[in-house]
């Protein structure tokens, strides 16, 4: 093995011709993990109950990332990740791709781990896809992975592999039938392992693992619940099981990495692609709203980087982070050089803000848009337009009126404005108090709306399931 390969492990990240490769060195192996649906509060390094040593040690051996956003859902988050752009650049901006909805991915975009297999990468992904597959033009065998286990669509059991009673894992494109009763996070978490011991560390390596957990269905393995019988709310108790679960997975894959002489040369990145959802167990608390919704709750994303590359460590950065950003970062540390084209991007290279603590260059997010439904942070202040009120939501273990605090959100909020640097818990309204900031941000609102591209979202096709129970499992049906 050359000693100065080094491993990439991120947890939880056009045929623009955007990049060219550097010609210098070694390219270093990527590993890119998303979290589903953790919650902000659900880490011990944000002074959650929930144990979770493996990430906790790491963070704090590294870099934690305060100030850093996803999208509010599954889909748009993994297509901004892959792709580097905002949602409303590739018609991701309507929700989660459904089972039966004929779309995905735009095909003319050039996603990473293409950009990665043109620069002599060997790549793979294991867990969930959730980017369409409505044909096997969309699936990840056909968008630069070399191999893939998993599953195509946003949910499932997590012992069956079934969504709405039809299996949905696949290895490569053959359905596994065989894994019944095997929980995910083991299955992939084993997979992963395997991609590691087998690899050959002259070629470098993108691995892509976005595990299941922590989202519904509430299941895991009894011996995870046991340790929380202080919890009483029973849906937190099997969610804080979860967390623990996937929290030693990630101690397993790094041990696996430790044992195939990489660790020492990784760079770790952990990240979830949304906030908690009350209603399955996770939370966000002290920040107001949670998954599926444009307050910090539902976007602000919990994520650290680890590695001996970082040249400062133990410390919290608080300069401003996308999950676009990880596009230009990954393709910069991978030898990637951008070229004139880069302004199709929507991402940042933040490596330098990361590793030695340099200013960020984004000064500002498009958190969404979706019709009229709109939330901007430009600096330290936040506009959201058109949005369901939501509230701040206690874990149970530190509330017993979270139960009915869950309830209490509802209406419409036309018009919003927090100084989030100031009040990141988005407590104190500010449109009144700066009306002229209020129509600048419409402004900047605006101006994203004129590049838009019209949503991919489209009708559900019947052919999809009818094509699936015949078959007995869930896989393209237009080709």
């Amino acid at each position: 093995m050359r000693s100065n390969h080094f491993l990439i492990l991120v947890l939880l990240f056009s045929s623009f011709s955007l990049f060219v490769l550097k010609v210098h060195g070694d390219s270093p192996h990527i590993l890119l993990i998303v979290l589903d649906d953790l919650g902000w509060s659900d880490v011990g390094f944000h002074g959650s109950t929930i144990n979770t040593p493996n990430m906790d040690k790491l963070a704090s051996e590294g870099v934690i990332l305060d100030n850093y956003y996803v999208q509010p859902i599954c889909s748009p988050t993994r297509g901004a990740l892959l792709s580097g752009m905002y949602p409303i650049h590739t018609g991701l901006q309507s929700g989660i791709i459904r089972s039966t909805e004929p779309y995905g991915l735009p095909l003319n975009i050039t996603i990473l781990p293409q950009k990665l297999k043109e620069a002599g990468y060997s790549t793979h992904m294991i867990g969930k896809w959730h980017l369409g597959f409505c044909s096997w033009s969309y699936t990840p065998l056909n968008r630069g992975f070399d191999s893939f286990y998993g599953i195509y669509l946003g949910a499932g059991n997590h012992y069956t592999h079934e969504t709405a009673g039809i299996l949905d894992l696949h290895d490569n494109e053959t359905p596994v039938e065989n894994k019944d009763g095997v929980y995910s996070t083991y299955l992939y978490a084993e997979q992963a392992q395997k991609v590691i011991e087998s690899h050959n560390a002259s070629t470098p390596l993108f691995l892509y693992l976005p595990f299941q957990s922590v989202h519904s269905p509430l299941q895991v393995p009894t011996e995870y619940t046991e340790k929380y019988e202080n919890i009483t709310d029973d849906d937190r108790k099997i969610y804080a099981g979860m967390v623990e679960n996937v929290d030693e997975a990630i101690g397993n894959i790094t041990e696996a990495m430790k044992t195939a002489g990489l660790w020492d040369n990784t760079l770790l990145i952990v990240t979830t692609d949304n906030g908690g959802a009350p209603d399955d167990g996770g939370y966000n608390w002290p920040l107001r709203g949670e998954k599926g919704s444009l307050w910090e709750g539902g976007v602000r994303g919990v994520a650290f980087v680890h590695g001996n590359m970082l040249q400062r460590t133990g410390v919290t950065c608080n300069e401003l982070f996308h999950v676009t950003d990880w596009y230009p970062t990954l393709l910069y540390l991978a030898g990637i050089e951008k070229d004139s084209d880069s302004s199709a991007l929507d991402g940042y290279n933040i490596w330098s803000a990361i590793s030695e603590g340099a200013a960020s260059e984004r000064t500002e997010i498009l958190h969404y848009i979706d019709g009229d439904t709109a939330a901007i942070r430009v600096g330290d202040m936040k506009l959201l337009l058109n949005v369901t009120n939501k509230d701040w939501y206690k874990p149970p273990e530190l509330s017993s009126e979270a139960r009915k605090t869950k309830k209490r959100s509802g209406g419409t909020i036309r018009v919003a404005l927090y100084n989030i640097t100031a009040d990141p818990y988005e407590s104190q309204d500010l449109k009144s108090t700066y009306p002229a900031l209020v129509r600048t941000l419409r402004r900047r609102v605006t101006y994203y709306k004129t590049g838009e591209v019209p949503s991919g979202k489209v009708d559900a096709d019947p052919k999809a399931k009818t094509l699936a129970r015949k078959n007995g499992y869930w896989g393209p049906w237009i080709d």
